[in-house]
């Protein structure tokens, strides 16, 4: 599998590259796995001196032997189950914290590269696809990591071991424990052919899923409003009906993998027996011998079993860590040029963009913002104006032209610089997990307590915070205090207070309080932000009365720019768009 043969916005990982940090991991773990192993064949040793001592009893009472000789037998016996016990235990408890170690250093790097995906991939991508990543793919490389990689380690040390005792105790008697080697060659090839392929389909059945819940939970009121119900009903239970369709695949995969590797392994003691049987009546073993084979023949039919099973998980699990790994693979959409912005004037030169190919949702847009000037941009419902203020806000990069900030493309600034020349805030809004302070101070994390405290009452939110029950250290985010969505928003506007750019766009960022509430916090927002640059994307046109200059986006294009009082007199598209508002 190729780089562009996977889904078209989030890449999956090829082969070569989930083999090359897999072996990262193991290189950064390489002393705690030598130990596990190492622990692990001490335990297999000693797990081996039980069918040794039984052999020998065999031999022995079949030729003459000595009650010392037994009792011996019996407590070098009895030492070794005491032995293996012991080393098991110690492997066992080793290997997790292993696992658990290996988990979490992928989970970090994980979480490392999410956080720093470019933000145009994560939009245009949408959620399902990345909420599938680091929800159901996390889980199934986790169930793995911390118990499949220990078990495999056990097995495989078990199996190989007692296969080389075996060959050691008799190279001829231990040919039939290989009886069933082809078929056991044969059925793991025939599966990991198709593996692959089927658990990619089933991942991405999943994805398609997540998306469409997530979009629909999202959109709940939308689809309520416009009775989209059964319309969107139908098309989960489709998605539902694919997922499935595509687990039954995997499900026949196994219904094949597992009696197949059943029998090829299950007739291993068969022929050890019935062969051994012959060499013995021949004079070519001893029953001693053939009997210490046949226990390890059985000896490793657990640990064979236990291969098979996370043969299929691992595959699961490899294919969920492709598209984990995926996500590191993702091209970026800008890279920074070292240059130093001149000044700090943003505009706009004949920006162009496309969502796809061909299909521009904004045409030819020319914008020249005077530093300190508040800008209004109003315009119809699916006009392009959330889609300028991304690209004045460096989002997204142009399809065509330039959108710059003191004569530097927005694209061409690392992201920790262009956060400070230019900041978004949108009518969606996050609540974290923590306190309060916490979560202003995510914006600039050497915020004091005092730049927490005039930021909340910039946005008017200090009066509800101070009786909150434990002021700024009071819990918030999931069980936590609940905030409502206007003091969720109010929260969210604290951090661009304490951010602290010279730019702002503002994207319907009140659109979640009441009228009064917003323009309220608009008149608060006003002492703060003065003297800097303000873009607001507005649907309440008290907004444009109030700014320096209104432009009207509709289709695409800047139709009209001026101020209120200019663009009321022409009497074009925003004067009626002002006049209805008055009259609603």
């Amino acid at each position: 599998m190729t780089h562009t043969e996977t889904s078209p916005l989030l890449p999956v990982a090829t082969g070569p590259q989930v083999r090359q940090y897999s072996a990262t991991l193991v290189r950064n773990n390489k002393k705690p796995l030598i130990g596990v192993v190492v622990l692990q064949a001490c335990g297999v040793i000693a797990g081996l001196v039980g069918p040794f001592i039984v052999g020998r009893l065999v031999d022995g009472v079949s030729s003459g032997t000595t009650t010392t000789f037994v009792n011996t037998a019996v407590i070098v016996l009895l030492c070794a189950v005491i032995v293996q016990a012991v080393f098991v235990r110690m492997a066992r408890g080793r290997a997790m914290i292993l696992g658990e170690k290996v988990f979490a250093d992928l989970r970090e790097d994980f979480l490392d590269t999410v956080t720093a995906l470019p933000l145009s991939i994560v939009e245009r991508s949408g959620t399902g696809d990345l909420v599938s990543r680091t929800t159901h793919d996390i889980n199934r490389v986790q169930h793995t990591v911390r118990f499949g990689v220990p078990q495999i380690l056990v097995s495989v040390a078990t199996v190989v071991i007692t296969l080389v005792a075996a060959l050691i105790v008799s190279p001829l008697v231990a040919l039939g424990i290989f009886i069933g080697l082809p078929l056991l060659i044969a059925v793991a090839r025939w599966y990991l052919k198709r593996a692959t392929a089927g658990y990619l389909a089933e991942s991405k059945a999943y994805a398609t899923m997540y998306a469409d819940i997530t979009e629909t939970v999202d959109g709940a009121h939308t689809v309520e409003t416009l009775g989209l119900e059964k319309q969107r009903q139908h098309l989960i239970e489709s998605d539902i009906a694919g997922a499935l369709a595509a687990e039954r695949k995997t499900v026949n995969l196994r219904t094949v993998l597992i009696p197949g590797m059943d029998f090829a392994f299950g007739i291993g003691p068969v022929a050890v027996l019935i062969w051994g049987a012959f060499l013995a009546s021949q004079g070519h073993a001893t029953v001693g011998t053939v009997t210490t084979v046949l226990l390890y023949s059985f000896q490793i039919i657990g640990p064979i079993w236990d291969l098979v099973f996370w043969l299929d998980e691992t595959q699961v699990a490899a294919t969920s860590m492709a598209r984990i790994i995926g996500v590191s693979h993702v091209e970026n959409d800008r890279e920074a040029t070292g240059e130093e912005p001149a000044h700090e004037r943003v505009s706009a030169t004949d920006i162009h963009y496309a969502y796809r190919a061909g299909h521009n949702v904004l045409h030819g847009i020319t914008l020249d913002l005077v530093p300190g000037e508040r800008l209004a941009v109003v315009g119809p419902s699916g006009a392009g104006k959330s889609t300028l203020g991304r690209m004045l806000a460096g989002i997204h990069p142009p399809t065509s032209g330039r959108a710059t900030v003191g004569d530097v493309s927005l694209v061409n600034l690392p992201v920790e610089d262009l956060r400070g020349h230019v900041a978004l805030v949108t009518q969606e809004h996050h609540v974290f997990v923590g306190t309060l302070a916490h979560n202003v101070r995510l914006a600039n994390p050497e915020a004091s307590d005092d730049d927490v405290v005039r930021a909340l009452r910039a946005v008017g939110a200090w009066e509800w915070v101070e009786k909150l029950p434990e002021g700024l250290d009071t819990e918030v985010g999931s069980g936590g205090h609940a905030l409502t969505p206007a003091g969720a928003q109010q929260v969210a506007l604290a951090r661009l207070v304490i951010l602290d750019p010279h730019t702002l766009i503002l994207d319907e960022a009140t659109s979640l309080l009441d009228p009064r509430a917003a323009r309220t916090l608009e008149h608060s927002l006003g002492a703060v932000l003065e003297g800097r640059t303000v873009i607001a994307i507005a649907h309440r046109l008290h907004t444009a009365h109030d700014a320096d200059r209104v432009a009207v986006v509709d289709g695409g294009m800047i139709t009209e720019i001026g101020t209120h009082d200019e663009l009321v007199a022409r009497e074009g598209a925003y004067a009626k768009l002002w006049h209805s508002w008055q009259q609603s």
